[in-house]
């Protein structure tokens, strides 16, 4: 035989709730949810009650005693009949209130068709009674829970043709001088396609660099000021120092590097800072 449900809540006994700072919203269903069960709703919460999958009510921050169609099969009839276990199903859905914070990432192609990484990171909330019907009519459930990682693989599509909207007619050196139009972009996007589901977009940042580590390396030199043949000496010369060569500072001044007199490494780029470049000797007979 079932037991009655006298509290429904999102707290476990811990006092640590189910919602979290990652889930959008919880399902909990089974027999034992029946009327005179008492239904309480956080501040941070809101709930909806389900029968048969229609809606029964949306409920806000409050204590709430249920009042369900399965009374009048509750007692005797419901054991002759079900077994002791009431043949209504009912959901208690909890919907987080709180911002959430949600992160996108993936890959655009500048317009030199340079891979560049993209990271977002975004605030959301569900703030109102409709909203929450809302996202329980358009997001599925995934088992139990909608957890804020789906909402991402929802809403990554829409952040990618924002992004590829501006940064596929933008020369990767130029990217980040849009930066607010592509932030913009995103947002306006980003907020349209949220709002399907009850989900109310907050702020977002929006972070592009390129997706190899010499491309940023190369144009962190730049952006100090470096041409770009100067930016490939220093960065030469910076692995060099890092490999423990001591001709790191000839790479960068474009010199050959001199053991007793004689050169024994070259590096072309002399030539072009202006500077003589010696003719390896040939070999004595």
């Amino acid at each position: 035989m079932a037991i009655t449900r006298q509290v429904i809540t999102s707290l476990h006994h811990d006092g640590t709730n189910l919602l979290g700072a990652k889930r959008v919203a919880v399902r909990i269903a089974d027999e034992t949810i029946v009327s005179g069960s008492l239904l309480t709703v956080e501040s941070n919460e809101f709930c909806v009650l389900k029968a048969r999958g229609a809606v029964l009510n949306v409920y806000e921050t409050g204590q709430y005693a249920l009042s369900t169609p399965d009374k009048p099969l509750l007692g005797s009839i419901a054991q002759g009949f079900f077994g002791g276990n009431s043949p209504w199903v009912y959901e208690v859905i909890y919907i987080n209130r709180a911002k959430l914070l949600i992160r996108s990432q993936g890959m655009a192609t500048s317009a030199e068709m340079a891979e560049m990484a993209y990271q977002v990171d975004y605030y959301i909330h569900v703030d109102t009674r409709e909203a929450a019907l809302e996202l329980i009519t358009h997001l599925p459930f995934n088992g139990n829970v909608i957890d804020s990682s789906e909402v991402a693989d929802y809403a990554g599509p829409a952040i990618e043709q924002a992004i590829n909207q501006i940064v596929q007619v933008t020369q990767m050196e130029h990217i980040n001088e849009r930066i607010n139009d592509i932030r913009e972009a995103v947002k306006g996007h980003l907020t349209d396609f949220l709002a399907t589901f009850g989900i109310l977009l907050n702020d977002l940042k929006v972070l592009i660099v390129p997706k190899d580590e010499r491309m940023r390396e190369l144009i962190s030199l730049q952006a100090i000021g470096l041409s770009p043949i100067e930016a490939v000496r220093y960065y030469l010369a910076i692995k060099m120092a890092d490999a423990g060569l001591v001709s790191a500072p000839n790479a960068a001044a474009g010199l050959p590097f001199l053991i007793g007199g004689q050169p024994t490494g070259f590096y072309p780029l002399g030539a072009e800072a202006g500077l003589p470049v010696a003719k390896p000797q040939p070999p004595s007979q």
